[in-house]
């Protein structure tokens, strides 16, 4: 169940029927630059494009302190909103996270081997890690008078993006390697919003947030090492690199 390939009947190639691919290529009943012509299907898009709504809108501040203290801030000429956006946006990334690590725990309950290095233990460790992350997002909303159960334009962005991922961890056909494979996904995605939500978070001087989202940033790059040197030991990548090696290049 570790590793994801093996050889089969795979019929999905055009050489799987040499006579149908011949056949198909050798037609003349127009060039293919009459089957990669995209112009109708472009301005269909376009006319929705053009018409389509936003996919929201940030919420107001639901308390008056929050309101009094986002006019503040826009009075100096910050942008609280856009802070908003983005911890929405983090607290559905950590919200998704909680439920890839349960769904990869589960299947490891019924597939894990001992093959590998990782433990059910380390992924309950990691899934723990990104619960607490969410509620630090939702205190951190709260501080600044939002409502952390609404959902803010980029909260719905990373919602649909992180759907496939979802996807690829539940699937009972995919494989420890395969789920590993759309961790790592996640977790490099989840290191570079925590830095850009930092930098906006000290661009508004919002030290506290700083400091705690300092915290959960360092215990994501620890994530990030220990999935990817588990999905390379599952493709059986051996050798070469320890536990104080970099796996991936991290900014300083």
């Amino acid at each position: 169940m570790t590793q994801p390939e093996h050889i089969g009947l795979n019929r999905t190639g055009i050489h799987m029927s040499p006579l149908d691919s011949r056949a198909m290529q050798d037609y003349e009943g127009g060039t293919p630059d009459v089957f990669f012509d995209d112009a109708g299907i472009a301005n269909l898009r376009n006319g929705y494009i053009l018409d389509a709504d936003l996919l929201g809108s940030v919420p107001l501040p639901v308390t008056l302190k929050g309101a009094a203290k986002a006019g503040a801030a826009a009075l100096r000429g910050e942008r609280p909103h856009i802070l908003l956006d983005k911890l929405g946006e983090r607290l559905a990334f950590e919200r998704t996270g909680t439920r890839l690590y349960d769904a990869l725990i589960t299947k490891c309950e019924a597939t894990l081997d001992g093959s590998l290095s990782m433990s059910i233990d380390d992924l309950q460790e990691i899934r723990d890690d990104e619960a607490r992350h969410f509620l630090t997002v939702a205190q951190a909303i709260e501080a600044l008078g939002g409502d952390a159960t609404s959902q803010t334009p980029s909260a719905d962005l990373v919602g649909v993006e992180s759907m496939g991922l979802v996807q690829v961890v539940n699937d009972p056909r995919t494989t420890i390697a395969q789920s590993l494979h759309a961790l790592l996904t996640a977790e490099l995605a989840d290191q570079v919003g925590w830095e850009s939500l930092i930098a906006l978070a000290e661009e508004q001087e919002q030290f506290d947030m700083v400091s705690d989202f300092t915290i959960a940033l360092d215990e994501e790059r620890g994530h990030l090492l220990m999935v990817q040197s588990w999905y390379e030991e599952a493709i059986g990548i051996m050798g070469g690199r320890d536990g104080d090696d970099d796996l991936v290049e991290l900014p300083l």
